[in-house]
């Protein structure tokens, strides 16, 4: 559990951090990533930078928000939770009476002891977010409120990894996930702790059939702004694609499919959930939520996926003050790591293999079945023997897992054998194209 555990540490590190679309917590944010694996690379893109349909907002940042009753005596204080501000709210230093105070706050009505996520990007105004039980015990008093932020030009800040293949190849392997929330674990800080460990191992790894782009960005706006300067590279190169959000928690495995469903990453997310969590829950596009949406856009229309533990939107703490580190755990991030390197290694062995013999292949002179035949000596090659029942140049790997029933992971030593003792070739090196 050493790499569910770091993953763990690095939330905890992370949770306290006052995240937005822009600003200082998307920074600091980043740079702790960076101190994990120094290849990132962050970028800044100004204020009132046109990108596509949308424009690059004004930078926001916050130092300090309260709420004081008339006896000096805070009931709200942004350092004890970021999300008691609505976010991108503007400066307020005023005093109000209680009637004029209550428009001013958010409440989750059905999580009457939850303090909800609340923001208003693109209009400007001030609230504070609180539970519903604060709310409803406030007294006839006069109330001094405070925030103490500021909302002007500036630039929005993403994160970047590229990690090059190591056989030339210029396909590409896309991963996402975003830094734009302030204090939640499962819908902000599980993806980029994954996402940044497996960038690690991906570094370490001696072969890399493709190129990996890999980026932490603010959701939405961040897709938005890295699409509109990549993405006729994007296009072209990239062959599969994954969205990486709330995959923290030990309840179960989902994932949301690609608009039409039929691309190479929803293939290997089904192929590896399947063996890896068979009661996993599937969603249509038309159940999306987070940047699947940017990347599978009409025009865009990218290889992109989505696998998560529980889905964002379909947990009860999600987008509330209960979305905290006891969400989450060790187990849970490590689950997520470990189905996403998974489908990795599926992608990276993912050929059309074929046979190089006509008829059964002799396996005994080759050292690869048992010399002496007898009622049940044939088992322990029997996933060997249905793979080259099926290695006919049609099928790629992950029909073969398929059909046979066996996880990718078990076949690539029967890959590697095979080709060892030359009784297989890879059909054809070039991606097979899923329309």
């Amino acid at each position: 559990m050493s790499i569910g555990n770091e993953m763990y540490a690095l939330c905890d590190r992370l949770f306290p951090i006052c995240r937005s679309i822009t600003g200082n917590g998307v920074r600091e944010t980043l740079r702790v990533l960076q101190s994990i694996c120094p290849a990132m690379t962050l970028h800044e893109v100004p204020t009132g930078t046109q990108v596509f349909d949308w424009t690059v907002p004004k930078e926001w940042n916050i130092r300090d928000a309260w709420i004081k009753n008339s006896k000096g005596e805070k009931i709200l204080d942004f350092a004890k939770s970021n999300l008691h501000v609505m976010g991108y709210s503007i400066p307020v230093n005023q005093k109000v009476t209680r009637e004029e105070l209550l428009p001013l706050i958010h409440t989750q009505p059905d999580q009457p002891d939850a303090i909800p996520y609340v923001t208003s990007y693109y209009k400007e105004r001030y609230g504070f977010c609180m539970s519903q039980e604060q709310k409803d015990a406030l007294q006839d008093d006069t109330y001094h409120i405070y925030i103490d932020s500021d909302l002007k030009d500036g630039s929005l800040t993403y994160g970047e990894i590229l990690i090059p293949s190591t056989e030339g190849n210029k396909d590409e392997i896309f991963l996402s996930t975003y830094v734009c929330h302030p204090s939640m674990a499962n819908n902000e800080l599980s993806g980029p702790a994954v996402t940044i460990y497996l960038a690690k191992w991906l570094l370490e790894k001696i072969h890399r059939r493709y190129n990996y782009r890999i980026i932490f960005i603010p959701e939405t706006i961040g897709a938005i702004t890295y699409l509109s300067q990549h993405l006729p590279e994007m296009k072209k190169n990239i062959r599969a694609g994954f969205n990486i959000s709330c995959v923290g928690d030990d309840r179960t495995y989902s994932y949301v499919a690609s608009r039409y469903g039929n691309t190479l990453a929803d293939k290997v997310a089904k192929n590896v959930l399947s063996f890896h969590y068979p009661e996993y829950k599937q969603y249509s596009f038309l159940q999306r939520g987070s940047d699947e949406r940017q990347y599978n856009a009409p025009g865009v229309d990218l290889p992109v996926c989505a696998v998560c533990r529980s889905k964002y939107a379909e947990y009860p703490e999600y987008h509330t003050s209960k979305d905290n580190m006891g969400l989450i755990s060790p187990t849970g991030l490590q689950g997520a790591y470990e189905v996403y390197r998974d489908m990795i290694e599926a992608l990276e062995y993912n050929h059309k293999y074929r046979i190089q013999c006509l008829g059964e292949p002799q396996l005994g002179k080759r050292g690869l079945y048992p010399t002496i035949s007898q009622k049940g000596s044939s088992g322990a090659v029997r996933v060997m023997s249905n793979f080259i029942a099926y290695a006919d140049g049609m099928n790629d790997l992950m029909d073969i897992s398929n059909i046979i029933k066996v996880p990718v992971e078990r076949l690539v030593t029967v890959i590697e054998k095979l080709q060892e003792a030359k009784l297989i070739s890879v059909e054809d090196k070039d991606e097979v194209e899923y329309v």
